[in-house]
């Protein structure tokens, strides 16, 4: 079976472990090795049966794992490229893991170390960078382009055509009409309704959703 280490200890890591966990009962493929986090008040803890192993720079002591990455909340999605860039893993030694729920187009395209959690849809001709996380019941619809390290969160709806740019946070229930483009590094607050182009760099809410603020440029 294929050695996976998960990066961090936040929600979405142990969430990333039962996904693991649910496709071993299907057919065993993965055996998790733990975590890796640099928060040593998490070391030797463990969540699920598996431990914690130590800080992240510990990754080249397992020349044997792949990796999987769960840290991106609203509060870190901008960190998240250089996170994974200061681990010194190359990018196909990254996994990527599908729940079975998961309803995948055979056309569509994922990137290296993308996550897919339970009951999410991707439909036809879509494309998912790297580092992509798509946590329950999000719908990613034809020919959608999802940038580099961005995190979908739960219930969100993207019509057709729409471009996501990469280090994004899109929040939990918002929804975006068709054939709009959102920038880099912009955070989509919860439940909102995004009607048009999106600059990179912009915090949106409301229905319809409107510039809030600007973000941190780590372009």
């Amino acid at each position: 079976m294929k050695k996976i280490i998960i990066i961090g200890t936040s929600g979405s890591s142990i969430d990333i472990l039962d996904t693991i966990q649910d496709i071993n009962r299907i057919a065993p493929q993965y055996e998790c090795l733990g975590f890796l986090d640099d928060n040593a008040a998490q070391h030797g803890k463990e969540f699920l049966g598996c431990k914690v192993l130590g800080a992240i720079h510990l990754a080249k002591d397992y020349p044997e794992a792949y990796f999987i990455n769960g840290i991106g909340s609203t509060r870190t999605f901008l960190k998240k490229a250089a996170i994974l860039q200061n681990t010194g893993i190359p990018l196909d030694k990254f996994e990527t893991i599908v729940h079975p729920t998961a309803s995948v187009s055979r056309s569509a395209k994922l990137g290296l170390g993308t996550v897919i959690f339970q009951n999410v849809t991707i439909t036809t001709n879509v494309t998912i960078g790297n580092h992509v996380i798509i946590l329950p019941n999000s719908v990613i619809s034809h020919d959608d382009v999802i940038g580099d390290y961005t995190c979908i969160a739960g219930g969100v709806c993207i019509s057709g055509g729409v471009r996501i740019g990469g280090s994004c946070y899109i929040g939990t229930n918002s929804s975006f009409i068709e054939n709009i483009v959102v920038g880099n590094n912009c955070l989509i607050g919860m439940g909102s309704t995004v009607l048009k182009d999106v600059e990179a760099n912009s915090v949106m809410a409301g229905s319809p959703a409107r510039i809030i603020r600007k973000t941190t440029d780590v372009s």
